[in-house]
């Protein structure tokens, strides 16, 4: 299976200026967020980009538009309808091709030699099946983020055949539905923010849609759950971390990681301990 689209959705409220969010990188470069996570994606054999915006929009996209030239599409939400929403605003687009599907609002760093998205779009293009990233998270992690269950893939390490989906579950869901055998006692297989998908996706969404209460955005948690009862779905426990831009000094914990994760490692230690001793003479 090859796989040349990606979509990155970026139109919810709470997403629009994430983007634009400067970081260094462990090289010492300044770069916006969304800079940082297209030169991932393109670095990792992906030929085009569609990110899906809000109206209002397009100058920050003709910023990027400069940088990345016709690898990028701007495609437009009308109203935050939600995540699955904004993916469904993608089908005519994606035209039948599996694609990449990543969250605008995290920020990947590999532990690996290569990127979480070539990780990804690996074992996707062996496979020929939808996969998504996942990543070993402990029980006190549940409230915020999509957990998956199933089995492990015989004579695999790192590979999970996937069984169900669940947004956000309780200590008492996950530990019915969601245990996967191998895995250490309280620790769950939960959604790193990246995956790929098959074209499949689209028609489970707009079944989903038609069923939506009103006032209730669509989402994609749901539709993966049933992807899995369609089609070969896996999960791919890829080497990086994870980091929300939303959480806490998220940006902060992102700027740190990058900086320690970069070439530039001990002298960022060398700057991180002169700070700490200021603070510390500031507070004496």
């Amino acid at each position: 299976m090859k796989i040349q689209k990606a979509v990155i959705p970026m139109a919810g409220p709470a997403h629009r200026e994430l983007a634009l969010q400067h970081l260094t990188t462990g090289e010492g470069q300044t770069r916006h967020v969304a800079v940082l996570q297209i030169d991932e994606l393109l670095a990792a054999g992906i030929g085009s980009v569609a990110l899906v915006m809000a109206p209002g929009t397009e100058p920050f996209f003709e910023v990027l538009r400069a940088r990345f030239g016709h690898a990028l599409a701007r495609i437009e939400q009308p109203e935050p309808k939600g995540f699955g929403d904004a993916v469904l605003c993608c089908e005519a687009w994606v035209a039948g091709e599996a694609f990449v599907l990543q969250v605008c609002d995290h920020v990947f760093v590999s532990q690996a030699a290569d990127s979480c998205t070539r990780q990804l779009v690996t074992v996707a293009s062996a496979e020929g099946c939808s996969v998504s990233a996942v990543l070993p998270t402990p029980e006190s992690q549940l409230p915020y983020f999509g957990v998956v269950g199933g089995v492990r893939v015989a004579n695999a390490v790192d590979l999970y055949s996937v069984s169900t989906v669940i947004e956000k579950p309780t200590p008492t869901v996950a530990e019915e539905l969601c245990m996967v055998p191998g895995l250490r006692q309280g620790t769950y297989l939960a959604l790193f923010g990246t995956h790929v998908l098959t074209s499949g996706i689209f028609a489970i969404l707009r079944e989903q849609q038609k069923r939506l209460a009103p006032g209730r955005g669509l989402g994609l948690t749901e539709a993966l759950a049933v992807l899995a009862t369609r089609e070969k779905y896996l999960a791919r426990e890829v080497r990086g971390l994870r980091f929300n831009l939303e959480e806490p000094f998220g940006l902060l914990r992102v700027q740190l990681a990058l900086a320690l994760h970069g070439p530039r490692r001990d002298e960022v230690l060398e700057i991180l301990l002169a700070e700490v001793a200021h603070a510390r003479n500031g507070r004496g």
